[in-house]
C-alpha cells in the first residue's frame, strides 16, 4: 500500500511515521553521543553559556522536525552546529547592541560556508576541554559546578541530576541556571587556563571527568546500565589532562583507574543485555589493551614519588582486581587494607560502602556488615540504593537469606536504573 511500511506483525503503519521515529532516534543518538563537542562549539562561537545551551536545543528540534522530511544527514553532529550557527547569527542580526558579534561568528572559520556543515566541528578536543575548564570556574560554587558540567558536558536532564545527587528538581534547576549568568556576568573566557591556573582548578577538573565517567560506567536512570559514550568521552578528556600535567601524579592515577575500569566494558553486560556483576563476570573479555595501559599509567603515578592521592589508591585496587585471572583469586585482603587508605585520605559514605565489600569478602561478611553500622542512619545515602544493596550482599554472603532478599527489595525500590532494579529483583527472588 503507498504511504505505508509493513512491520513484522503484518500491520500497516504509515511511512510518515516509521521516518519521524527513526529520525526521532537519530536525533536522540547524535545528542546523546556529541552534546558535548556541539555546545562546546557553540560556547566558542558565542562566549555565552546560556544562549549556546539554547540554541543547541532549538538545533535538536529542528532535526526532529527536519530529518522526517529531508532525511538523516551524513554527519549529525555537524548539521546541528550548523543550524545552531545560522540561528545564531539571526538572533545577533536582531541585536543592534551587538551587531559586531556577527562579524566575529563569520570569522570564526574563515572561508567555511554555512551550506557546508561537515566543517563546522573543529578543534573538537580543545573545545570539550575548555567547556569542562569553563564549568569548573572558581566563580562558580563547588556543586554548581558539578551539576553543570553533567547538564553540558553529560547532556544529562535536570530531572536525571538531582536524582543523582538525592535532590529536588528544581534545586538543580536553579544551581545551572545561576552557573550560567555568573559565567556571562564575570565575563569569564572560553579558553584553556594558563598552567598557573589550571593547578588550581585540576582538583575540581579531575572530579568532574570521573563524574562523567561514573555516569557512563553506570546509568544514573534510563534503561540501559551503562553510557559507553561516556566512558570513552571521559577516558579522552583524562588522557589529554595527563599530557597537560605530565608531572602531577593523581592524573595519572585517574588515567589508570579509568582505563582499568572501561577494560571490563565487554563482559558488565551480559547477551540479554541485562547487568553481570564483578564476581559473575568472564574476564576473558576484559580488554586487555585496556588493562596494560591502565597499569603502565599507574606506574607512571608511583614513579612520581607523590603521597598517593585517592585515585591512584583506586588505580591500586582496580589493578589488583585485574591481576586474578578467576574471581575468586582476588587478593581481597590487599583491597581492603587499599579501601582503609583511601577511607583516611579522602572519607566519604560511598567509599566506607565499598570498604565494607571489601572487609566482607577479605575478613567475613560480619567484618562487612560492622564497616556498615554508622552508615545506617547517613542522610547522603538514606535515598540510595547502594547501603541496602550491598547489605543484601553481605546478608546472603552470612547464610541469612530472608534479610538479604528483604534489603535487595530495598534496594530495587530506590534505584532509578531500569537494568539495575531488574537485577536485584532477581537476586531477591533467587533468595526465595
Amino acid at each position: 500500500m503507498p504511504g505505508t511500511t509493513t512491520p513484522a506483525d503484518g500491520s500497516a503503519v504509515p511511512a510518515d511515521t516509521t521516518a519521524a521515529a527513526a529520525a526521532a532516534a537519530a536525533a536522540s543518538a547524535a545528542w546523546r553521543h556529541e552534546s558535548a563537542h556541539v555546545l562546546a562549539t557553540l560556547v566558542r562561537m558565542t562566549r555565552d553559556v546560556d544562549l549556546a545551551d539554547d540554541l543547541a536545543q532549538e538545533a535538536m528540534l529542528a532535526a526532529l522536525q527536519q530529518w522526517p522530511v529531508e532525511g538523516i544527514p551524513g554527519n549529525p553532529a555537524a548539521w546541528l552546529v550548523s543550524v545552531a550557527k545560522r540561528r545564531a547569527i539571526d538572533h545577533f542580526r536582531r541585536s543592534e547592541t551587538r551587531r559586531r558579534l556577527v562579524e566575529r561568528l563569520g570569522e570564526t572559520q574563515p572561508g567555511v560556508e554555512d551550506t557546508d556543515p561537515t566543517d563546522h566541528v573543529d578543534r573538537v578536543e580543545d573545545d570539550v576541554l575548555r567547556l569542562v575548564y569553563l564549568a569548573c570556574h572558581p566563580v562558580l560554587p563547588p556543586d554548581a559546578r558539578a551539576a553543570l558540567t553533567l547538564r553540558l558536558v553529560c547532556g544529562l536532564t535536570t530531572t536525571e541530576i538531582a536524582r543523582a545527587y538525592l535532590v529536588k528538581d528544581a534545586t538543580i534547576g536553579q544551581r545551572i541556571t545561576r552557573a550560567k549568568r555568573l559565567l556571562v556576568e564575570q565575563g569569564v573566557p572560553f579558553e584553556l587556563p594558563d598552567r598557573a591556573e589550571r593547578a588550581g582548578r585540576l582538583a575540581d577538573v579531575m572530579r568532574v571527568v570521573y563524574l562523567i565517567f561514573n555516569e557512563g560506567y553506570t546509568a544514573t536512570s534510563g534503561d540501559a546500565w551503562m553510557r559507553p559514550d561516556l566512558c570513552l568521552e571521559a577516558l579522552r578528556l583524562a588522557r589529554m589532562l595527563a599530557a597537560l600535567e605530565p608531572t602531577t601524579a593523581e592524573v595519572h592515577g585517574l588515567v589508570a583507574l579509568l582505563e582499568i575500569q572501561a577494560s571490563r566494558t565487554p563482559a558488565r553486560v551480559g547477551p540479554d543485555g541485562e547487568p553481570v556483576l564483578l564476581e559473575d563476570q568472564d574476564r576473558s573479555l576484559w580488554d586487555g589493551l585496556l588493562v596494560g595501559r591502565g597499569q603502565a599509567a599507574l606506574g607512571r603515578a608511583e614513579a612520581l614519588g607523590q603521597p598517593a592521592g585517592p585515585y591512584v589508591v583506586q588505580a591500586a585496587i582496580a589493578a589488583t582486581h585485574a591481576q586474578a585471572r578467576r574471581a575468586e583469586d582476588t587478593d581481597w585482603v590487599r583491597i581492603a587494607r587499599l579501601y582503609d587508605l583511601l577511607a583516611r585520605t579522602a572519607p566519604s559514605p560511598v567509599v566506607e560502602v565499598n570498604r565494607a565489600v571489601a572487609h566482607g569478602r577479605a575478613y567475613g561478611p560480619d567484618a562487612g556488615l560492622a564497616v556498615l553500622v554508622p552508615l545506617e542512619r547517613d542522610p547522603v545515602l538514606a535515598a540510595s540504593h547502594l547501603l541496602p544493596s550491598v547489605r543484601g550482599d553481605l546478608l546472603a554472603s552470612a547464610g541469612r537469606p530472608a534479610e538479604a532478599a528483604a534489603a535487595f527489595l530495598d534496594a530495587a525500590a530506590l534505584t532509578r536504573n531500569e537494568s539495575e532494579r531488574r537485577l536485584l529483583r532477581r537476586r531477591a527472588a533467587e533468595l526465595g
